[in-house]
């Protein structure tokens, strides 16, 4: 195990997380809608948020077992820094999409660890949201403009953007009340 994270702190975590964004989402529509029509292309984002997957990436890399491969192990904490040197320099269109889908890949990894083997049926509510974020981030690394398609289609119209607003609201408070009412420490 990598992550040593127990299934209720992770599904505190990600209730409070899945709760804030959406309730911003609801009080701070129109704030929130220009910036997610402005982030596919914003260069900031995408400087940010792949400057975060590089310092993930290469703690993983420094940190964790790699088996046949611990001989690499310096050449690929080599290949991170310029891995970020060179998507940064030359990955102009959709970096922030991109970026992103690699950090929901990340993400997914210490959500599913803490959930593997426990006996609650709930964990599945972490479980699927993990598999989704796998998926998305698939997508949009390969096919980044999906997400701007994505984004155009949920603003579209106001019922849409208020369903997923409070359906992403009502998810986290379940995963949360799961966390506090049924997750114990392992």
């Amino acid at each position: 195990m990598i992550y040593n994270f127990d299934l209720r702190s992770v599904g505190f975590v990600v209730g409070i997380a899945l709760i804030v964004t959406h309730l911003l989402a609801i009080v701070n529509g129109e704030t929130v809608r220009g910036w997610l029509r402005a982030f596919p292309r914003s260069k900031a984002a995408g400087i940010a948020l792949l400057t975060a997957v590089a310092v993930w990436a290469f703690w993983l890399v420094a940190t964790m077992d790699l088996g046949e491969f611990t001989h690499y192990r310096r050449l690929l904490m080599l290949l991170v820094p310029v891995a970020w040197f060179l998507s940064w320099k030359y990955v102009d269109e959709f970096l922030s999409v991109r970026a992103l889908g690699i950090l929901m890949l990340l993400i997914a990894e210490p959500v599913l660890e803490a959930a593997f083997l426990r006996p609650e049926a709930s964990r599945l509510l972490l479980v699927t949201l993990a598999y989704a974020w796998v998926v998305l981030g698939m997508f949009w690394i390969g096919i980044p403009y999906l997400m701007r398609d994505q984004v155009t289609w949920l603003l579209k119209s106001d019922w849409r953007w208020r369903a997923c607003s409070f359906g992403g609201l009502a998810y986290g408070a379940v995963v949360l009340a799961c966390a506090l009412m049924f997750y114990r420490a392992a």
